[in-house]
């Protein structure tokens, strides 16, 4: 079986991940990179915007957020404004579409089948919503995708709440979606009845492995460690 390998950057800055990211992106559509890759990532808090952003998903200026200390930057994924941030684990499969299939739906509807996999691992019961992009449990949103390719070689992911401030998407209207109600594993765990006594540190070491597994089986990958070398790529990038 072909590998996937894993690279964990731990908690980085959202600017030097997404210039990581394109670099990869070019050593592995030029074949530099001999293997798909899975960066995965704790953000300092972010919000992006997709190409898919309406005004009315913003209703702070993006300058009185960056007061707040909340970076804004505008990026080239499909979907609308999100929110990156501590307790968030952040996935960007760097994956070379012409050895799965060349069909970005398919990509999507394969990343949601991922996050359901990983959240049936640790027992909580993952959904699609119908016309909408992500992953929901009990009606509540618990994972956002956004996703580029060049050439057939994609960027940008999945974003699955762990056990974040679920106040930090107060400030948008999170995936444009008016009255979305967003949750994290730890919350449903407890919603469930099911006390967190693992620790966060433990509960993100299981989500994490739960991630791993799963997105390793949709894409038919063996999950390895990936060379750590390839974090050099990770440069301060200028502001845009």
């Amino acid at each position: 079986m072909t590998e996937l390998g894993i690279l964990d950057l731990g908690r980085r800055p959202y600017r030097a991940v997404l210039a990581l990211q394109r670099s990869l992106v070019e050593r592995r559509r030029i074949r530099a990179i001999s293997q798909d890759l899975l960066l995965l990532v704790e953000h300092e808090p972010v919000i992006t915007m997709g190409r898919g952003t309406r005004p009315g998903s913003l209703p702070i200026s993006a300058e009185g957020l960056r007061q707040r200390g909340t970076e804004v930057v505008k990026v080239e994924r499909g979907g609308d404004v999100t929110w990156h941030g501590p307790g968030q684990l952040v996935g960007y499969p760097i994956l070379d579409l012409t050895t799965h299939k060349q069909d970005l739906h398919w990509y999507l509807r394969q990343l949601e089948e991922g996050l359901i996999q990983a959240l049936s691992r640790l027992d909580l019961a993952g959904t699609r919503v119908a016309g909408k992009t992500g992953v929901w449990t009990e009606g509540r949103k618990i994972a956002s995708l956004g996703v580029h390719v060049r050439q057939w070689v994609t960027l940008h992911g999945f974003a699955l709440n762990v056990h974040p401030d679920l106040r930090a998407f107060d400030q948008i209207v999170a995936c444009g979606i008016e009255g979305v109600d967003m949750t994290s594993v730890e919350r449903e765990l407890v919603l469930a009845g099911r006390q967190v006594g693992l620790g966060r540190d433990r509960l993100w070491q299981a989500v994490r492995e739960a991630t791993i597994a799963s997105m390793a089986g949709v894409f038919n990958r063996n999950p390895v460690t990936a060379d750590p070398e390839l974090a050099q790529f990770m440069v301060a990038p200028m502001e845009p």
